[in-house]
């Protein structure tokens, strides 16, 4: 069965718009609890201005229900942009609770629990300061209106009981003064709970926002990361694969040429190709085994490097100089960048150096590691080699780890690496 459109859309807005569900239930049970107050449904309207109509004035009744509807209708928009159009949603609403009062047959005041309600509602459009005014203006308005809903406040006290002028007017005044204090109470924790809820609703929110900023913010470096990876195995295949393919389809085709006229010739250029291609078998090798997620394979760093060094003089025969003096607790982070640096240093004066003489320097203390790599090779102009993965590496390497590194060559003058990370701020 299809529900009813105006109650369909009630519980849309009521879900969809009402910043806070509860408070608008608690709202719809104040005005439950305000129709009791009025008891319309069992004692027949008395307006102040017709007192001496018995008989339950029908139009009455309707214009009460329809003001009713209207300001529980008002409770499901809350408008939040504009002051002029919080200030006239106020205001309507006191209207209509002066209209309900009338209409009730409670006279010219203000009721309780509406005002109640209407404080939860200006409390979501306003600021602080809006909420603080709202709250006293309500209040002002139930203490001037307390006369409608207490006995002795209006001086009119039962026949049985008798009391002279001056007790009448103390005890009103102090049922008056102790229900506005009361009432006072409610609204300043009324109050409070509003802004609790708020105040834990807008920390939500950013917490919220923060987190999403990061994710993002974390899938953003995850693609750099991924990025700039493929770019150095697209480097590693062009620089080390490519030229080697290259090489060897060069040394292939000068076989051809040869094949019918000078067989020693084409032997000689096909034992060249094929040992270009045992050289890129190894280089493969080595680029997917520098891909490993952990390359010290749980060694020490000093045990790691040493190896490093030994694998590195078999390949070149060149025996390097090293002194390594690492004292200090690293994390596993910086223990690999350190060693990846040294790794891509060696490869580079493998490839490119020429040299015969390496000295490898690794010294830490108790704020610092300093790691020092120096060749006599051909050197080249660091102004001019900007654009290499392998520098390029090493200085994202250091960055990623507060260091700094610095890089000092000449063309026939041999280069020298020195990678600096401060442990104190990594700690």
């Amino acid at each position: 069965m299809n529900k009813i459109p105006v109650l369909k859309f009630m519980q849309n807005m009521s879900l969809k718009k009402h910043p806070f569900p509860l408070f608008l239930y608690l709202e719809w049970l104040l005005l439950a609890t305000s129709l009791l107050i009025f008891r319309i449904f069992n004692i027949p309207f008395k307006l102040p201005l017709a007192k001496t109509i018995n008989t339950i004035d029908i139009s009455h009744k309707i214009l009460f229900l329809i003001c009713m509807l209207c300001f529980t209708i008002m409770g499901l928009y809350l408008p939040k942009k504009k002051l002029f159009s919080k200030l006239a949603y106020t205001g309507l609403g006191l209207l209509f609770i002066l209209l309900l009062n009338i209409l009730g047959g409670l006279g010219f005041g203000f009721t309780p629990t509406l005002l109640v309600v209407l404080l939860i509602r200006s409390s979501l459009i306003f600021e602080t300061p809006g909420r603080i005014l709202v709250a006293v203006t309500i209040l002002i308005l139930f203490f001037s209106s307390i006369n409608t809903y207490l006995p002795f406040t209006n001086g009119n006290i039962p026949t049985e009981i008798t009391l002279n002028q001056e007790s009448i007017k103390t005890i009103g005044f102090s049922i008056k003064l102790t229900a506005s204090v009361i009432f006072g109470f409610k609204l300043v924790f009324i109050l409070l709970l509003i802004n609790t809820l708020i105040s834990e609703r807008q920390s939500r929110q950013k917490l919220t926002l923060a987190h999403d900023k990061l994710r993002q913010y974390a899938l953003k470096i995850e693609d750099q990361a991924t990025l700039q990876e493929r770019n150095r195995i697209a480097r590693e295949i062009h620089d080390s694969l490519g030229h080697a393919l290259t090489t060897q389809s060069i040394q292939l085709e000068n076989a051809l040429v040869y094949l019918e006229s000078n067989p020693d010739k084409t032997k000689s250029f096909l034992l060249e190709a094929k040992k270009i291609v045992a050289n890129s078998l190894k280089e493969v090798r080595s680029s997917v085994k520098t891909l490993r997620s952990d390359p010290l394979k749980g060694q020490l760093l000093e045990v790691a490097i040493t190896n490093l060094i030994t694998e590195f003089q078999a390949h070149t025969s060149i025996q390097p100089k090293y002194d390594l003096q690492i004292n200090s607790v690293l994390s596993s982070d910086l223990k690999q960048v350190i060693y990846r640096i040294i790794q891509e240093a060696l490869t580079n004066i493998s490839k490119h150096s020429g040299a015969n003489e390496v000295i490898i320097d690794v010294h830490t203390t108790n704020d610092s590691v300093c790691l020092r790599i120096d060749d006599n090779g051909v050197g080249f102009n660091p102004n001019q080699n900007t654009t290499g993965f392998g520098l390029q590496g090493m200085r994202e390497r250091c960055m990623a780890f507060d260091g700094h590194l610095y890089i000092k060559s000449q063309p026939g003058g041999g280069c020298n690496i020195i990678a600096f990370f401060p442990l104190s701020r990594l700690s």
